[in-house]
């Protein structure tokens, strides 16, 4: 049997074939997309078999049901194929015309996934005789590994061990890992304050490789929701496909392209509505505007607009306030709240704390935001928890068709909150567990952990969000009673004295 440990050790493996010559930003590509083909070409190798044996080796009837299955991969663009002529001079461009198969064969569920990878890439690989060394030894490190799902000890062990890979590139990709990959543990509370529900539209404008769109479609028993998404950038829009198929989600529709100057979530000529939304947008993206201005033509005085107004976004996203270009978290959020779903919509975003109190056009559009009772809740998170950036993080959680008046702040930054790591701090089970529990009962005070605030409240501090305004952590110091002091204090120098006269004495003996 092919264990969780058996393929992460393979990978790692494989990762030795490319450290030194290529950023693991790159080389992450080619080991998961090899994984990608490994795995199609295992499955297709072992329903051939078992329709052999059904239809005792009537090819025809073979054919036939082969190409009724979930995808097809045929004999040139196979693992076993690609391996048998690892040491061809063209190897690279071999795997590239195999990749293209897979598309072309598979068009409905991964037309263009590998369209951002080049295998025969100089820019990545260096001379011929390096790439073809460095892609021989990587065909040689997977050749072993078997992925038939008959010889997997788990149902989903493709899928975790993907993510898994993710994660750990993400980790040593440094700032970079930020940008495709939430942790896991930040997914699950993300996931878990939404709560999703059957026949449940699922959508993250800012899915990275897919992992919080994956930890909220399981948590729907029997993953009967639907799943849309959109990524900028085209390589980890190609993971999040590959993580989707691995992990069972044919269906799910992840666009590629900038969600906020062109999102993809159109229907009947409106943005499309979603139940549930979720997102970790970068945080405060710089020239998050540079979309619509390229093509905002000029002026009425003919000069070149240089400002981004509401008026150039022809989804009316910006009616509240338009965001500053040095900082898009809201611009982002206004985007999710224009998806959600007007009557059981629920959302939550990860952010950095400025969101809660920054002025000007921010604290425009945080005054409306409570005013028009859509914000239900802020939980601070502990810092380091992301990979790229130490600073902390906040959960921003919308509803709408709120009934309550009331906006829940929960302090989970705390010592005993989480469990501190040498490079990066983690949240525990416990810790999601209570931050949830808190949330759902929504008292109005837990000592020095929540507090259940009122909009006047709000209001009273000029929509300040900041959550030391409402969540009190301060921890009194123990009273000093000061007699106790003087009396240790007259002691020390009654002992200081003693010493000292001791001293002259020995002094005096000496002649010093």
């Amino acid at each position: 049997m092919t264990t969780r440990n058996d393929i992460q050790r393979v990978l790692w493996k494989a990762c030795d074939s490319f450290r030194g010559k290529i950023d693991s930003s790159r080389y992450k590509d080619y080991i998961l997309s090899m994984l990608f083909v490994k795995y199609l070409s295992d499955v297709t190798k072992e329903m051939r078999e078992r329709y052999a044996r059904q239809y005792e080796g009537d090819e025809r009837r073979v054919e036939r049901a082969m190409r009724r299955g979930r995808f097809m991969v045929d004999a040139e663009s196979s693992f076993d194929y690609l391996y048998e002529r690892r040491t061809d001079p063209e190897i690279g461009q071999r795997i590239n015309v195999a990749l293209s198969r897979i598309e072309e064969h598979n068009s409905g569920k991964l037309r263009n996934v590998f369209r951002a990878i080049d295998f025969n890439s100089q820019v990545d690989f260096g001379d011929v005789k390096s790439k073809n060394a460095t892609l021989r030894n990587l065909l040689e490190d997977f050749h072993d590994l078997d992925l038939r799902p008959g010889q997997l000890d788990a149902s989903d062990i493709i899928g975790d061990a993907y993510e898994y890979m993710i994660a750990n590139f993400a980790s040593d990709a440094g700032k970079k890992g930020g940008e495709f990959f939430t942790p896991a543990k930040v997914s699950e509370l993300v996931a878990a304050l939404v709560k999703p529900r059957e026949n449940d539209r699922i959508y993250d404008p800012t899915c990275g490789s897919g992992g919080l769109l994956l930890k909220a479609y399981r948590r729907v028993p029997g993953g009967k929701v639907a799943v849309y998404g959109q990524e900028l950038n085209a390589q980890t829009w190609a993971l999040c496909l590959m993580n989707m198929f691995l992990h069972g989600v044919d269906d799910a529709c992840i666009w590629q392209g900038d969600t906020l100057s062109n999102p993809q979530n159109i229907e009947n000529e409106r943005l499309m509505k979603f139940q549930v939304v979720v997102a970790n947008p970068p945080f405060s993206l710089d020239k998050w505007d540079s979309g619509f201005l390229s093509g905002a033509g000029f002026d009425a005085k003919g000069s070149k607009r240089e400002k981004m107004t509401a008026s150039l976004d022809p989804w009316k996203r910006f009616e509240y306030g338009v965001p500053p270009s040095s900082k898009g978290d809201y611009a982002f959020v206004l985007h999710m709240l224009n998806s959600l779903d007007a009557e059981t919509g629920r959302m939550a975003v990860v952010l950095p704390h400025g969101v809660l109190f920054r002025g000007a056009s921010e604290g425009k559009i945080r005054r409306e935001l409570v005013e028009l009772n859509l914000l239900d809740a802020v939980i601070g998170l502990p810092a380091n928890l992301f990979y790229g950036t130490g600073i902390p993080a906040c959960i921003l959680v919308f509803k709408k068709g709120r009934t309550r008046d009331d906006v829940l702040f929960i302090d989970a930054s705390g010592d005993g909150n989480y469990e501190k790591g040498k490079n990066q701090n983690l949240l525990r089970d416990e810790d999601i567990a209570r931050i949830v529990r808190t949330y759902e009962a929504r008292k109005k005070k837990v000592d020095k952990y929540s507090y259940r605030a009122s909009r006047d409240e709000i209001r009273e501090n000029d929509y300040n969000l900041n959550i030391p305004r409402y969540v009190d952590t301060f921890e009194e110091e123990e009273l000093v009673d000061i007699d106790e002091v003087k009396r240790n204090i007259a002691g020390i120098e009654k002992e200081l004295a003693q010493v000292q006269a001791q001293m002259a004495k020995y002094m005096k003996e000496l002649g010093l």
